[in-house]
């Protein structure tokens, strides 16, 4: 089966590339060119029949990704799928089943029969729900079949940690972290690991999981198992020995057409991010990078939709591809519906912050946004918003009299003096 980069090496426009051209507004021989050398990619497993494509990387705007699913604490599957209709509402472009407890097929095959978002998955999640046995008794072999699983079923893209191999790990080992492993799926492949006293079994088997990704066009997101948990660990030799592994299973995956994207911190203060950015892409060629925020601190608990929002803005316009979306929620407990949709709206603002640093087209809206706001035009301002509800309920929660103004200026609003002395009429403040 030929994956997206196989056919733009070949030279042919599928119609996943012309709706993505069409989208981000760019020519066939630009995405051609960048989907055959891996700088872009387009997440389209052959069996998820309901998506709408999108490209990430080079020269395309900023993804957004929602994380959602179900815990052995939280097992409420109808709450998450009004979680996927939030993102659907806000247009985000990827999804990604978190789900690490019990039998979670059901709920990913109605998420990937509805969804017009990419979905993507960490198939370590399931591999003990999935295979019904204790994580020593798992073998390699088990891994790579609920990796096969995922991939029939329609998921377009799947975080694999085969960057913690053993040398990665005894790296690892002899670093001094505050806050060790924080990545689920590294945690539990280390521990397997040093139980088994074993290779990761996705480094070691790294060729078959190719040939599962090559039969359904399966983007490889090779996860950052050593990702920092915390600043103090950002930028450590962790992190930068895995990300080197990262950059060897690229080239691998790229010379038979697998499409690849590279996972990020993380944790990490604001004046490392652009360097962190400038070395994945420099070791991965290019290769798109997908950050899980960064949060720029570790203290705000109940604001890390903050924290990510400006690690996250700061990421894409140094570079980033993808943005993964941070609740309010991160480090507390499962986020609710409310939590989701205000990182949804953190993440896209940032999002689109990075944007207009580094696509000057992306600016347009922000103008338009601006001309509403000189010409007093609310219903134009709502709809442009990111949140228009939202703007639209606070704007008459204190509704004015005079609707040239809002409740705060009232008739001193700077716009509308303005309007109205440069048409040539008086001022008046009573």
């Amino acid at each position: 089966m030929k994956t997206q980069m196989n056919y733009a090496k070949e030279g042919i426009f599928t119609k996943q590339m012309q709706i993505v051209a069409q989208k981000e507004q760019v020519s066939e021989d630009f995405l051609l060119e960048n989907l055959a050398c891996g700088k872009i990619i387009i997440p389209a497993n052959i069996n998820h029949k309901s998506l709408d494509p999108n490209g990430i990387g080079f020269g395309l705007r900023t993804k957004v990704n929602v994380n959602l699913g179900v815990s052995n604490d939280c097992i409420d599957y109808t709450e998450e799928m009004e979680k996927v209709d939030l993102a659907h509402k806000f247009n985000i472009e990827a999804i990604m089943d978190l789900s690490n407890y019990g039998k979670t097929s059901h709920f990913r095959d109605k998420l990937i029969s509805v969804s017009k978002a990419m979905i993507g998955t960490v198939p370590v999640y399931d591999a003990v729900g999935f295979l019904e046995k204790d994580l020593k008794q798992i073998s390699a072999k088990d891994f790579l079949d609920v990796v096969y699983h995922h991939a029939k079923s329609g998921v377009d893209f799947m975080t694999i940690h085969a960057g913690i191999n053993s040398r990665a790990a005894h790296i690892f080992k002899q670093s001094k972290r505050i806050t060790n492993i924080v990545s689920r799926g590294g945690s539990v492949l280390y521990a397997w690991m040093m139980m088994k006293e074993a290779e990761n079994p996705f480094f070691e088997y790294y060729d078959d999981l190719l040939d599962i990704c090559l039969k359904y066009d399966v983007t490889l997101s090779l996860g950052d198992a050593l990702r920092p948990g915390s600043t103090h660990d950002a930028s450590d030799v962790a992190q930068i020995s895995e990300l080197i592994e990262l950059s060897l299973l690229t080239q691998r995956a790229w010379d038979v057409g697998v499409q690849v994207m590279i996972e990020g911190p993380g944790h990490m203060t604001i004046n490392e991010i652009e360097a962190n950015m400038q070395i994945e892409k420099r070791l991965c060629k290019g290769a798109p990078f997908y950050v899980l925020g960064p949060l720029v601190t570790d203290i705000g608990a109940g604001y890390d939709h903050i924290s990510g929002a400006i690690g996250g803005a700061v990421a894409a316009a140094s570079g980033a591809d993808i943005l993964c979306y941070v609740t309010s929620a991160e480090h507390l407990r499962l986020p609710n519906l409310q939590d989701v949709r205000d990182g949804i709206v953190a993440t896209k603002i940032a999002a689109h912050a990075g944007d207009i640093a580094k696509l000057p087209k992306e600016r347009a809206v922000d103008d338009a946004m601006s001309k509403a706001r000189q010409d007093i035009d609310w219903e134009k301002m709502f709809k442009l918003a990111i949140d228009g509800e939202k703007a639209k309920k606070m704007f008459n929660e204190r509704r004015p009299d005079d609707l040239n103004s809002c409740s705060m200026c009232g008739k001193m609003c700077a716009m509308n003096t303005m309007n109205q002395i440069l048409k040539g009429d008086d001022v008046s403040l009573t």
